[in-house]
């Protein structure tokens, strides 16, 4: 029964040990792991997760993304990025919109918001001006910047 037990116990702690969920940002003293400043706006901070449960933060999605450009993004298994309108919340940066408006300015100046759903984008775009884009989208805006 001894044997039994540690083994449970055993299975446990390794199906413990590499959960794949985000770390909470402490926001005023985590650095950015792209460009070093101290995440501070809860609007704009990003992370990702890789599949051996590692997570890197980021202090806006611009320095996610620029971030994702030298690394194997199969070896991730979250993406995420603030939404907007609900400062301090990470959601899936897969399935997010995005609105690229000059009068929306984010920590590194991309000027580069991320909203939950569509539907808050495009209101928000109506009222700030901009372009939306998807994950897909803005991943190729992007590395086209980068061409230039």
């Amino acid at each position: 029964m001894k044997k039994f037990t540690y083994f449970f116990f055993v299975i446990a702690l390794v199906c413990t040990s590499c959960s794949i969920s985000p770390e909470p940002i402490a926001y005023g003293s985590d650095g950015c792991h792209f460009c070093s400043m101290t995440i501070v706006d809860q609007q704009y901070a990003a992370q990702y997760v890789t599949k051996k449960g590692k997570s890197f933060k980021f202090d806006a999605a611009e320095c996610m993304l620029n971030e994702l450009k030298t690394i194997d993004n199969n070896s991730v298994a979250l993406f995420l990025v603030t939404d907007y309108e609900n400062p301090g919340e990470l959601i899936d940066a897969t399935n997010a919109s995005y609105l690229i408006s000059q009068n929306l300015p984010s920590p590194m100046g991309a000027y580069l918001s991320a909203f939950e759903n569509k539907d808050l984008a495009e209101k928000v775009q109506k009222d700030k001006q901009g372009e939306l884009f998807t994950w897909e989208g803005l991943h190729m805006k992007f590395d086209k910047k980068d061409e230039k």
